[in-house]
């Protein structure tokens, strides 16, 4: 574990590092003597450098076996102390503890700007520092820090030679203004890493990784606006990218003499996940239905298959994203029964990572109220629509839930409640950039003059939606999208309803 000539000379460090690492690794792990081992290191008096890569291997030990985190704080702020690499790794899982452990992101932020100060002269660490903080930010919803920390990155990869870490830094940038809907930096980033990709000189893989963040950027800023022709030759180029990566073997990965490039954006099996969680998006928003379920029924299969040797928390934020989907094409195709049961799926996986449902818990609330309009269960729709706007802040959700309670409240007769809603969901000032939500307001509008039998009012509605919808030839459908380190999606699919019949939603994959 060490790396100093030190531990050549003194067999006793050797010695208990090596039993420590014994323990650990006994099925089962015996953490009690592992921890004992690493601890007995301090009796010998070890020069600062010993002690301070001890302090951080109990740290780590305790953050991962043990709940006290109060102890591990203790080990990793005498491990920062130190003067080398251990500083820097030191300060990264400390703000991680601050962060993810302890809700004090404040106090991770200092030591995160600290590393980063100190960090010039080593690369990785101050790649990984920058990318850390930036990530710390987006969680905050300050887009503006994250960008800019995203854009210092980018700076520091070009001084130390380094155009695959720079063009990470730029599609992160990119990525950051696709969430925060900042279209004017989504397209500098782009327009700016196009010309680098194409001259890239580097590693063909580090290429094709590259490629590949690039056109799931560019697939989602199209979805964002609706625009599903333009997407379908970019969706092509990245489905034939990962099938390019997907068919590497490892002993092809690129050697990294760079210690800045020693990050990759997603393992290469995340990425195909990602690949067909795109398609499915751009299939439901071309009204694929059948295509959708197909896609995804292969990405889950895909993602059952790495949580048995991966626990990376992101394939449960793919799994959740898919089943929202999947939850839409069945509440589309009639399969209500199945729609409810995947609804259950989605709330266990919440359960079983929390953070989820801190992100995703109004969308559930509102594919339940959906649910509910499905089934004509109105309270019950309207109570979980209401929730659901009190659980988000994202001004696309609002927008779609107000939408879809308007037509509660229409089919119940509730005209207090909804004359309260218009205001907020007129076509002629909803605060939205996406024409497909405007089609949707005049959607419900019309719908509105249908039930006060306003037949020509509600007919001339028809062709304002006709003519806004025909931009790019999209199906009748809301669409949005959410991009995080990670990338969350959400498409909308609006159903004609008649008064003859049951309530049919505005369904959708759920703006964020």
């Amino acid at each position: 574990m060490a790396s100093s000539n030190y531990t050549a000379e003194q067999p006793w460090y050797v010695a208990l590092l090596g039993l420590a690492e014994h323990f650990r690794t006994s099925n089962p792990p015996n953490i009690r003597l592992c921890i004992h081992c690493l601890q007995s290191i301090f009796n010998f008096n070890p020069p600062p450098h010993i002690e301070a890569r001890t302090h951080l291997q109990l740290g780590n030990i305790l953050l991962s076996y043990a709940k006290n985190t109060d102890i591990a704080r203790s080990h990793l702020e005498k491990a920062i102390s130190h003067i080398d690499d251990v500083r820097f790794e030191s300060a990264s899982v400390l703000a991680q503890v601050y962060t993810e452990k302890q809700n004090q992101p404040q106090n991770a932020k200092p030591i995160l700007l600290k590393g980063i100060e100190l960090s010039q002269q080593a690369p990785y660490w101050h790649c990984r520092l920058l990318f850390q903080l930036a990530q710390l930010h987006t969680s905050e919803k300050d887009w503006v820090a994250a960008m800019n920390i995203m854009g210092m990155g980018a700076d520091y990869a070009f001084s130390v030679r380094s155009e695959y870490t720079r063009l990470l830094f730029m599609l992160s940038k990119g990525m950051i203004g696709l969430i925060s809907k900042n279209i004017s930096c989504v397209n500098e980033a782009m327009t700016q890493a196009t010309h680098l990709i194409e001259s890239f000189s580097g590693s063909p893989l580090h290429k094709e990784y590259l490629k590949v963040f690039f056109l799931v950027l560019q697939v989602c800023h199209y979805l964002m606006a609706g625009q599903v022709k333009s997407v379908k030759p970019v969706l092509k180029q990245l489905q034939q990218s990962i099938q390019t990566i997907a068919h590497n073997h490892s002993d092809d990965e690129p050697v990294v003499s760079n210690a800045a490039e020693m990050f990759q954006w997603l393992p290469k099996e995340h990425m195909c996940i990602l690949v067909y969680l795109v398609t499915v998006m751009h299939s439901m928003q071309a009204g694929y239905m059948d295509k959708a379920q197909k896609y995804t029924d292969k990405a889950l299969m895909q993602i059952a298959k790495l949580k048995f040797m991966d626990s990376n928390p992101l394939l449960s934020s793919f799994q959740l994203m898919l089943l929202e989907h999947i939850i839409m094409c069945r509440l589309i195709m009639g399969n209500k029964s199945i729609a409810i049961q995947e609804i259950f799926q989605a709330c266990h996986v919440c359960q079983q990572q929390p953070r989820l449902f801190t992100t995703h818990g109004s969308q559930i609330h509102t594919l339940i109220g959906l649910y509910a309009m499905s089934m004509n269960c109105m309270e019950a729709a309207e109570a979980q629509f209401i929730t659901a706007l009190k659980m988000t802040d994202g001004a696309d959700l609002i927008n779609f839930i107000k939408l879809n309670l308007a037509i509660v409240y229409l089919r119940t007769s509730r005209q207090n409640e909804l004359l309260g809603l218009l205001d907020a969901i007129n076509p002629e000032t909803m605060p939205t950039a996406s024409h497909t939500l405007k089609a949707a307001s005049y959607y419900v509008k019309g719908l509105q003059f249908f039930f006060q039998a306003n037949f020509s009012d509600a007919n001339h509605l028809k062709s304002i939606i006709v003519s806004v919808m025909s931009v790019d030839d999209t199906a009748f459908q809301l669409t949005t999208a959410d991009v995080t380190t990670m990338i969350c999606f959400a498409i909308i699919l609006v159903v004609a309803c008649d008064p003859s019949t049951r309530a049919v939603p505005l369904l959708g994959g759920l703006p964020r």
